[in-house]
């Protein structure tokens, strides 16, 4: 009874695994990691413009659209598209990213169009640049989308 607590390291072979699901670091370093990262950015920053300006329609798409994306980041990160496979993940982002683009090039449209305050007009802005990150995002998605592959060969 020396009082000693035993400490358990993490095993040196999954340094990357958390309560046994892995997380994929390197996700970050791909285009679509970066795309997705740039996102959530942007539509935070965009959410906080709109914020100050108190525009609660603008917040409330643009929140909808930000937790959606932080979602589908975290699906990516943590590679549970992998052992979710009821959904065919990269056409569930695809969706996502058209609806999310028309949503916020209409908002961001409307809030440039006629503002009041300037944070709306910067929201507004950020929001266009946002509606251009998802359609990148439609573009390199339908790309890599194959329809006749089995599903462990798409990546």
């Amino acid at each position: 009874m020396s009082g000693e607590v035993s400490s358990s390291a993490p095993s040196p072979s999954s340094p990357t695994s958390v309560c046994n699901v892995e997380i994929d670091l390197a996700f970050f370093k791909s285009y679509r990691g970066c795309l997705k990262l740039a996102e959530l950015v942007m539509a935070f920053v965009a959410f906080v413009c709109f914020a100050v300006a108190s525009r609660p329609v603008y917040m409330a798409a643009l929140a909808m659209e930000l937790l959606v994306t932080l979602a589908l980041l975290l699906l990516y990160l943590l590679k549970l598209h992998r052992k979710f496979t009821l959904f065919f993940w990269p056409l569930v982002d695809v969706f996502n990213s058209v609806v999310a683009a028309c949503i916020v090039l209409v908002l961001s449209l409307m809030a440039v169009s006629n503002y009041i305050v300037r944070s709306t007009l910067a929201g507004g802005i950020v929001g266009l640049l946002l509606a251009g990150l998802w359609s990148a995002d439609i573009f390199l998605l339908s790309k890599k989308i194959t329809f006749n592959q089995a599903r462990s060969q798409t990546k």
